[in-house]
């Protein structure tokens, strides 16, 4: 074994070809990538041997054997003419495969098209006519999504190895694609003797369409160093240990799985075992026990329907433990067992459980804090790729409803514009904010102020401490005739603390507030067995305004709601589960 061999396979020695993968003129260690290129190779050179990723409950792939088949997936994907700036796309659910393909791709300077797997079948013929895709990488739930695009595609890949014999459409395997890339170019990856094209920080990585909850789907442009600085951004507010398990049970294809769910472990040597299944508390429970992860990250609708559904309940049962929360200390205690408990159900070494996405309940999140239950809120967007604040852990002035201050390398500020009392609009700035919209630059600017800073949308303030809290979106404030500006969002936490409350949306009708009520049907199911229909509906009918009531108790007089209507399907809600506000008014509401 000559000298640079010798030098390229030695342990922890952090160092990357930035020019091509070879054992030839290594450069210097660095502390951080600047491509995600560079960050997968640094990993799997300091984390070879540990296990990198895979399915729950089966075998995971060591870092080592995932950069090998990453490689060969380059490698036989430039075999097939995929070249820098051609676009990729991924429709898929989680799994191993999903990152293993995102990387081999970026390999090569293309850019990965990532799609939610619950777009309908015209947002995703849309976006790949758009893009331009001609090869795509898909699964069997998704593949009738594909069958009346008008575009051809030249590659179709499957990666769960489903075969379609309708005759419709050409199909390839990824064990038989990977299979093919393995036997072509399997030996040059181990050796990394591979060579690519020069990839750089400002190249586009992805290109992610987002229709957030105010408007029409934009395409964002993510770059290699927005998304790799805010890898390192989040392993900055909490101390990953190498070997900790992440839990994957949200979309890969958004950005805050993305990247702290999936950049951030493999940054630090850990292993990201994905669920495979729709997570129902018994599916969860049983991967848990054996799995036993370190760090889950999850959307408030998750952890809320735990409260609500296991807390609540059992406090209620119990005349005990219902007097004892009544008082502070109490309570306190109470919640410290209950917390244990549920600590227990995820495996029982939880350190994080990361929580965004959307706003949590504040009643909720008091819960947490006196359980002792290991959570922090983070806050973020698709176009700062995606964390703004978070955190850190066990920083003691981190302040009950609010997410934490700004990450490491981030900026933000208030912008008080129109509002008053230290409320504004929050601005960001930052190596993780976006090159801009594809195609759009008007678009681009508007979101932009002038000195170069994110406009995000939300509303905010920073207290003393630095600790970022969030209001609401700009668009959603509701201005009353006498000019006072309510804050929809504050009331709907209040009204969803409710049990029998799944999800709400406060509209104004003519000068007045209304509450738009999704029911907890399982709930009065329960509570109306043997109930004609028409008591079924009167009970449903005064359970309503008994909650109008007790809500308008802890409401200002101008922000109190004047009815309250039930709403008989869940909203339309964006991957992280907000609902899709733009859609909804009290014109166009319908029971």
């Amino acid at each position: 074994m000559n000298d640079e061999m010798k030098i390229e396979n030695k342990e922890h020695d952090g160092q990357i070809p930035v020019d091509t993968i070879s054992t030839e003129n290594l450069p210097a260690i660095q502390e951080n990538a600047a491509t995600l290129n560079e960050l997968i190779d640094i990993s799997c050179r300091r984390f070879r041997h540990l296990p990198a990723t895979g399915m729950a409950l089966e075998k995971p792939l060591s870092y080592k054997e995932f950069h090998v088949r990453i490689l060969s997936l380059a490698a036989y994907l430039a075999s097939l003419g995929v070249k820098r700036g051609d676009r990729v796309a991924i429709l898929s659910e989680n799994s191993h495969f999903w990152g293993m393909v995102y990387f081999a791709i970026v390999r090569l300077g293309a850019h990965v098209v990532p799609l939610f797997p619950d777009l309908p079948e015209a947002d995703v013929h849309h976006i790949l006519n758009e893009m331009e895709c001609d090869i795509i990488f898909l699964t069997q739930r998704q593949i009738e999504k594909i069958y009346d695009l008008k575009k051809e595609l030249s590659t179709v890949v499957t990666l769960d190895d489903y075969i379609d014999d309708t005759g419709l459409i050409t199909l390839q395997t990824l064990s038989s694609f990977l299979d093919k890339a393995l036997d072509q170019f399997a030996a040059e990856a181990e050796n990394e003797t591979l060579t690519f094209p020069v990839v750089k920080a400002e190249d586009i990585a992805s290109v992610l369409y987002t229709s957030g909850t105010s408007g029409f789907s934009k395409a964002v442009v993510l770059s290699h160093e927005n998304l790799c600085s805010n890898a390192y951004s989040a392993s900055g507010v909490m101390d990953i240990q190498a070997e900790w398990v992440f839990l994957s049970v949200l979309p890969i294809s958004h950005t805050y799985e993305f990247t702290t769910g999936f950049l951030l472990p493999l940054l630090t040597g850990g292993r990201v075992v994905y669920a495979g299944k729709t997570p129902t508390p018994a599916i969860l429970q049983r991967i848990c026990a054996k799995e036993r992860p370190h760090v889950m990250l999850v959307v408030p609708l998750v952890i809320e329907k735990i409260f609500k559904k296991r807390v609540v309940p059992a406090v209620e049962k119990s005349k005990m433990l219902s007097f004892a929360c009544r008082f502070n200390i109490g309570r306190k205690m109470v919640y410290k067992k209950i917390g244990s408990k549920l600590t227990d159900f995820f495996g029982g070494r939880l350190q994080l459980m990361g929580i965004g996405g959307a706003a949590l309940n504040p009643e909720v999140e008091t819960f947490l804090r006196d359980a002792g239950f290991p959570f922090l809120v983070g806050y973020g967007l698709t176009e700062s790729s995606p964390l703004l604040a978070g955190g850190p852990h066990g920083d003691k002035t981190v302040n009950l409803g609010s997410v934490g201050k700004p990450v490491p390398r981030v900026e933000v500020r208030i912008d008080e514009g129109r509002f008053e009392d230290g409320i504004g609009e929050i601005q960001a700035r930052g190596p993780n904010i976006m090159q801009g919209y594809l195609n759009d630059p008007e678009a681009t600017q508007a979101t932009f102020t002038e000195d170069g800073w994110l406009k995000t949308g939300d509303l905010g303030f920073l207290d003393s401490e630095g600790n970022l809290y969030i209001k609401g979106r700009s668009k959603s404030v509701i201005v009353l005739s006498n000019g006072e500006n309510v804050y929809p969002e504050a009331i709907e936490h209040k009204v969803n603390s409710c049990p029998y409350v799944v999800e709400s949306l406060v509209v104004e009708n003519r000068g007045v507030l209304e509450v738009w009520v999704y029911p907890d049907y399982e709930f009065i199911d329960n509570k109306t067995v043997g109930k004609s229909r028409t008591q079924r509906h009167h009970f449903i009918s005064s359970m309503l305004e008994e909650m109008r009531v007790e809500v308008n108790e802890k409401l200002p007089p101008s922000s109190r709601l004047s009815r309250v209507l039930e709403r008989r399907e869940p909203f339309i809600k964006t991957a992280t589960h907000k609902i899709k506000r733009y859609l909804y008014s009290a014109d166009n509401m319908h029971v």
